[in-house]
């Protein structure tokens, strides 16, 4: 099983996003491969305040430590790359990560 970093977009339409995001982790999975979505891992209530600028930034850290691990970066494009998935973008870029673009809608 490929060990694969999702990328979608998450703040502003957190609901809606968050959807969106459990789709690409179901897609995933479909796919065989084993996903981490650290946007939806994080974020969960008692876990990460993504309100709190720190906390954010935590989340945003830790998520990317995990690129130097992975197999490849598969970026969910069907509502556009948010800055924070342009940045995860380009720290798989500077590391030499494949990376998949990808669409589900």
């Amino acid at each position: 099983m490929k060990l694969v970093i999702l990328e979608s977009p998450y703040a502003g339409d957190i609901e809606g996003n968050t959807i969106y995001a459990r789709d690409c982790v179901r897609d995933s999975l479909r796919r065989g491969e084993s996903p981490i979505a650290s946007h939806l891992l994080y974020t969960q209530p008692g876990i990460l305040n993504e309100n709190i600028p720190a906390e954010r930034l935590w989340g945003i850290e830790a998520g990317h430590a995990w690129l130097k691990h992975a197999d490849l970066m598969a970026v969910y494009e069907d509502w556009g790359l948010s800055g924070g998935v342009k940045a995860a973008i380009k720290k798989a870029e500077a590391i030499g990560l494949p990376i998949e673009y990808r669409r589900i809608r």
